[in-house]
């Protein structure tokens, strides 16, 4: 049986959650949001927290344990607080401002990228070209910021390009480095 999967989740104050079946939906301050689970899986809740439980224990239900309940956890957390990954843009003329709602970015292209964001994912622009895209849903904000990086990668030369905040890009020596005499 998951260790992660096992472990109940804490549901905060200002958050509801509905089970009907297979079908849950959590409304919270920020938002709700509606997902429904694989047959495998049950769900109990009591006293102010929630559990998965397995219905068989054959193995794809066990699979699908921890995955269920991080889903959970992750829909819970999204409607009370909210998730939120953030963008650096590196290198010079490489810049990104907001046109309404849309994400417009200068990367070096003979023309802006362009980019509006779905239903429920708000993007920001900092003062230093920091990207912020925040939302409920985890999977539709990491998507989306993967999106957006992959429009400039930051490449291995100069560094140049979009990068999570905090990443480490591993840079190469140049030609000059290669050569012995």
């Amino acid at each position: 049986m998951s260790r992660i999967g096992k472990a109940p989740i804490e549901v905060p104050s200002g958050v509801t959650v509905q089970i009907d079946g297979h079908k849950v939906l959590v409304k919270g301050p920020k938002g709700q949001l509606e997902k429904t689970f694989r047959p495998e899986l049950d769900f109990k809740q009591e006293n102010g927290k929630v559990s998965v439980l397995l219905v068989s224990e054959d193995r794809v239900a066990r699979g699908y344990h921890g995955l269920t309940r991080t889903l959970l956890a992750n829909m819970i957390k999204g409607v009370s607080a909210g998730f939120e990954r953030q963008l650096e843009i590196v290198g010079v003329g490489y810049r990104a401002t907001m046109d309404g709602k849309k994400l417009v970015m200068q990367l070096g292209y003979s023309h802006p990228v362009e980019i509006m964001p779905p239903d429920g994912i708000t993007i920001t622009v900092g003062k230093k070209n920091d990207i912020t895209v925040a939302g409920i849903d985890k999977q539709a904000v990491g998507d989306l910021t993967a999106f957006i990086r992959d429009k400039r990668p930051p490449e291995v030369y100069k560094g140049k390009g979009i990068k999570y905040q905090g990443e480490v890009v591993r840079r190469k020596a140049g030609k000059a480095a290669g050569k012995k005499k």
